[in-house]
């Protein structure tokens, strides 16, 4: 039986090559994009087997919005399309989803009686609790970058007013 040689290519990849790198899965962000991404899923279900099915698009954008961005990280589009400012707008979703998790949990709870809307309710009550994790960690990045931002900018602009020609006397 022969030995496989050390110098072989590695197969070409088929469905592993659509997954996440390793590094990105393990770490915070990409923890916290695939839990939002599986209660949103599970809430979204949970709604369409209920009879509050009125609430079930807000998780299904919930779940769209979070697996394009998890996908979107993993392959760090975040650094190809720099005209866009990424963390801001991974705030706003989670701002936003929480708000909005937290209200229709509340209202699956108390106003529904039957058994997957109580479900839905409390893992949205969880996924409140995830999104809000989420935009605390972000909001702490965003005020990390705006005072980077601030502090380099006095310096450009006096930079600016002393390369001005203009005469606006």
């Amino acid at each position: 039986m022969e030995e496989p040689e050390a110098n072989a290519e590695p197969p070409p990849p088929g469905l592993r090559s659509l997954l996440p790198p390793r590094e990105f899965l393990c770490s915070r962000k990409g923890q916290l994009l695939l839990a939002e991404s599986v209660l949103s899923f599970i809430i979204f279900i949970c709604y369409i087997a209920s009879s509050a099915s009125a609430f079930m698009m807000a998780p299904l954008l919930e779940f769209l919005l979070a697996l394009f961005l998890f996908f979107a990280y993993a392959s760090k589009l975040n650094e190809k399309f720099k005209g866009l400012y990424w963390p801001l707008t991974d705030f706003l979703r989670c701002v936003t989803a929480a708000v909005i998790y937290f209200a229709i949990s509340i209202a699956a709870v108390s106003k529904y009686s039957d058994g997957a809307s109580k479900a839905a309710g409390v893992f949205g009550f969880i996924a409140t609790i995830v999104y809000a994790v989420d935009f605390y960690i972000t909001f702490n990045d965003l005020v990390t970058f705006l005072k980077q931002g601030s502090s380099e900018s006095p310096e450009r602009r006096k930079s600016e007013d002393e390369d001005s020609d203009s005469d606006s006397d």
